[in-house]
């Protein structure tokens, strides 16, 4: 789903109801056009703080404070892709991905759609090609074995991939979760391309490198930066096999207590010109509090309607 939303009809958003999450239908007007920003804030530790009012957050446009016309908060369902390395560098690491995969799929929300997409040279999907997601835990580990380790690797590509997937999912928040340590040499698609559909899309990317794996003068550690940067994510660097665990499943809460805040921009917008974007969250007696979220945004009018 592309980061601006233009609302020709309804669109579903996902709504906190009290102790437990649910579904509803919140109703857009027509012609209305939605940019809407996915954010985490974190505390002084670096634990992510749930449970803001929306007063306590203001967003800037072009340095234009603009009116929050929708916001969400609270542990609602979400789409999500795992983009799992399974180049020759992963041949022993099988077991330990499946070990955090899981680890990430039992600390999410119950409903989460979820789906992986496992690469080498080649991207494929791991689930069935009758299902694009799914919500049992079993079959999610199950697609993340079903092809054998080996082969070159196409990260590119398979970023690419997942962020085209994931605009099938019926949520509205898409998050991607990439486990790779960024080395590519089997892509057709350019880090630029990549880069270039990361920025364009609405969806938060976290980057983990297994540390078992990674080979300084072949992986790019500072691409996986760049890309969860872009996104408004972050980018995990684990230094042992305890780590990478933890790590998924910090990744799987943070998802849990993120926040969506959507807008109208208040200025007419031209297509093909770059927006900066800040959010900034303000709580009494709070002076710890900071803000990751995409610092900007590219209209185009090659951007679907969704």
């Amino acid at each position: 789903m592309r980061l601006r939303v233009l609302l020709l009809t309804l669109m579903c958003v996902s709504l906190a109801l009290t102790g437990r999450a649910a579904q509803d239908e919140q109703v857009f007007k027509a012609d209305a056009e939605l940019v809407v920003l996915h954010v985490n804030v974190f505390n002084g530790r670096s634990d992510a703080v749930p449970d803001l009012p929306q007063n306590a957050f203001t967003v800037f446009e072009d340095d234009r404070r603009q009116e929050i016309s929708f916001f969400e908060a609270g542990d609602v369902p979400v789409t999500v892709g795992l983009i799992i390395d399974n180049s020759t560098s992963m041949l022993s690491q099988r077991g330990l991905v499946v070990t955090s995969t899981r680890s990430f799929a039992q600390s999410s929300h119950p409903e989460d759609e979820m789906f992986a997409i496992v690469f080498n040279e080649h991207v494929r999907r791991g689930l069935p090609e009758s299902i694009d997601f799914t919500t049992n835990r079993l079959q999610l580990e199950a697609s993340l074995q079903r092809y054998p380790s080996g082969g070159k690797t196409a990260v590119h590509d398979a970023v690419i991939a997942g962020l085209d997937h994931l605009e099938k999912g019926r949520y509205q928040k898409h998050v991607l979760v990439v486990l790779s340590d960024g080395g590519d040499n089997a892509s057709q698609h350019t880090e630029q391309e990549m880069l270039d559909r990361v920025e364009s899309s609405s969806a938060l990317i976290y980057t983990v490198v297994d540390p078992d794996v990674f080979v300084p003068s072949e992986g790019n550690r500072g691409l996986l930066r760049k890309i969860a940067k872009l996104s408004g994510g972050l980018a995990y660097f684990p230094k042992n096999e305890r780590d990478l665990v933890a790590d998924f499943t910090e990744i799987a809460g943070n998802i849990r207590r993120g926040y969506s805040i959507g807008y109208v921009p208040a200025d007419k917008h031209e297509h093909d010109r770059p927006h900066q974007v800040k959010v900034m969250v303000r709580v009494p007696g709070r002076s710890d509090l900071s803000v990751r979220v995409r610092n900007g945004y590219t209209e185009s009018d090659s951007h679907d309607a969704r």
